[in-house]
């Protein structure tokens, strides 16, 4: 990367993170490509950059019969190509000031590649991505070398409580749905991590029908389509991804302890509830900052944290995906406190799914949520995550504008309707890793 390009790059950043609220809901323009991507594109002329966001329908829900494929597969996609190995294509997006990345969840894995909009450096660097796009070859050494760091890094997640909390949570809440799949792997898959297997489903799933392109930046409609265009032209059409199965809600409570030497016992409580597109998205959301979702003023902090001393940190979430996504309770408190804690988790809850908020409570959390929102529109990279997301899972192109809006439109009595019918205190996972270590422990 030359100096000029660096404090170039530089000085776009430093003005991207002075973004004002006042472009805190962008204007979104979509099309489908030649050979059948979609594209959400918002154009910000203010700033000399460009984002780019790839999103495919290949996270870890696709990983059938092979834990751990899509994760790896993504992870080795910018480590050859036809006429570069990983240093060359690295050494080339330094070259430009561009910086290139990807990542693979339970369902989407992406690629992405930030530029400086000027043409003879955001040019190349597309050009670039498309090679590695259309080209990926999975080198054997690189393969090997993948597997050998996630052979250690499975080890090591086997000596952690909380990463042994999470994987025990999600088999038990999910069962035989892909959703139970840790994106990770298992140890016991690594052999079938292979150069072959990984070929296979990149050419599988990285297809430009099971694409979806987020772009935000300086750049306007012309020339993002034709940016895009030849950013997937080697890309064959493919087919998109078939959808997923439905998640079989509970049928009855599971309780799982799991050994482990550590003082702190860590527990989760919780169940799948949440898609994308639910209609109780903004009831449950909203309602859950109350219960456990806005830190230490949440019901849950206060009962738990504050006025037993039982934990630092205890919260809920939802983690809405394309089926239905975890309701999730957790903290961490010592051995000897575990079923008091457990105790009043449950019984928080039950308060909370019989009587819903008060008034007080949601209009603060309320104020919460909409004041911090357009806080997650300030740069164009909190844009562009936000743009593959609709564009992902299919949301209405007015759901950043409409979001204040729906947030405020919440009552009281949808809140409490919606935990109600949705989230069932007796048909929950509970896991406990831990607390097995120490006096206190014992």
């Amino acid at each position: 990367m030359t100096t000029a390009s660096m404090q170039r790059l530089a000085l776009a950043v430093i003005l991207g993170l002075l973004g004002t609220a006042a472009n805190a809901i962008p204007v979104i323009q979509t099309w489908t490509t030649s050979n059948g991507a979609r594209v959400l594109l918002v154009s910000t002329p203010d700033l000399p950059i460009v984002d780019v966001r790839v999103a495919f329908d290949a996270g870890a829900a696709r990983d059938d019969t092979t834990p751990g494929l899509a994760k790896f597969t993504n992870g080795l996609l910018f480590d050859g190509i036809a006429d570069m190995d990983a240093q060359a294509i690295a050494s080339g997006f330094e070259r430009l000031g561009a910086q290139y990345g990807a990542m693979a969840e339970r369902d989407m894995a992406v690629v992405s590649l930030r530029s400086l909009s000027d043409r003879p450096l955001l040019d190349p660097a597309v050009d670039l991505l498309a090679k590695v796009l259309a080209g990926a070859q999975f080198p054997e050494p690189a393969v090997a070398r993948a597997r050998r760091t996630l052979e250690v890094a499975l080890a090591q997640e086997r000596e952690q409580p909380g990463e042994i909390a999470s994987r025990a949570f999600y088999q038990a809440a999910y069962r035989s749905h892909p959703y139970a799949n840790w994106p990770d792997g298992e140890p016991e898959a690594l052999p079938l991590l292979t150069r072959d297997a990984a070929g296979t489903f990149y050419r599988r799933y990285y297809v430009a029908r099971n694409a979806v392109v987020a772009l935000v930046g300086d750049v306007d409609r012309p020339a993002a389509q034709a940016l895009v265009e030849r950013l997937l032209a080697g890309l064959p059409a493919g087919e998109q991804a078939p959808a997923l199965t439905a998640v079989l809600p509970l049928a009855q409570a599971v309780n799982e302890r799991i050994r482990h030497p550590s003082a702190q016992a860590h527990l989760l409580l919780g169940a799948p509830v949440l898609t994308r597109d639910d209609p109780d998205y903004f009831p449950l959301v909203v309602g859950n900052h109350v219960l456990g979702g806005s830190a230490l003023v949440s019901r849950i902090s206060n009962v738990i944290r504050e006025q037993r001393g039982l934990a630092y940190s205890a919260y809920s979430y939802f983690m809405p995906m394309r089926a239905a996504g975890p309701f999730v309770m957790g903290l961490q408190t010592r051995g000897d406190q575990a079923g008091e804690a457990t105790a009043l988790l449950r019984q928080t809850l039950d308060e909370f799914v019989t009587e819903g908020p008060t008034s007080a409570e949601l209009d603060a959390a309320k104020r919460n949520l909409t004041g911090s929102f357009p806080l997650r529109l300030d740069s164009n990279k909190d844009i562009v995550e936000y743009l593959a997301m609709l564009g992902f899972y299919r949301l209405p192109l007015d759901w950043l504008d409409r979001y204040v809006e729906r947030v405020n439109a919440v009552t009281v009595e949808q809140v409490r309707d919606a935990f109600e019918r949705r989230v069932n205190p007796e048909q929950m996972v509970l896991i406990r890793v831990g607390g097995d270590g120490g006096a206190a422990g014992q």
